[in-house]
């Protein structure tokens, strides 16, 4: 049986997008509350009824959210024009190697205003 577990996170942080015009109002400073949706997906373990431990999810995720949380985002390394595409790609370059099964990143900007992100192809 193959199951997805996704497992949420949340972090306050400031960006500007420097790349968009000069007139739009996104290349000024501004904050957002973003949420990060970490999918992992593969076969169910019979012995202990689960596909990965979200202990470790959560271990892999807290040095990354540790960085970003209540920080400028244009001064962490690879982030310096980021957009929620730059950072979903962000996420999963930290994170593949010690998340097995990792199949999908999600990052909310806003509660309506999401990327998905499935790995680079």
């Amino acid at each position: 049986m193959r199951a997805r577990l996704i497992k949420d996170f949340r972090f306050e942080a400031a960006h500007t997008l420097p790349s968009l015009p000069e007139d739009h109002k996104c290349r000024q400073m501004h904050g957002h509350s973003f949420k990060v949706e970490i999918h992992i997906e593969g076969e169910v373990n019979p012995a202990i009824g689960w596909v990965y431990d979200h202990k470790c999810i959560s271990e892999a995720m807290k040095p990354l959210i540790d960085q970003m949380d209540h920080s400028y985002l244009n001064d962490i390394e690879g982030l310096e024009s980021p957009t929620i595409e730059v950072m979903a790609a962000w996420f999963w370059r930290k994170l593949e190697k010690d998340l097995p099964g990792l199949c999908e990143i999600v990052i909310y900007e806003t509660p309506t205003a999401r990327c998905s992100f499935r790995g680079e192809f």
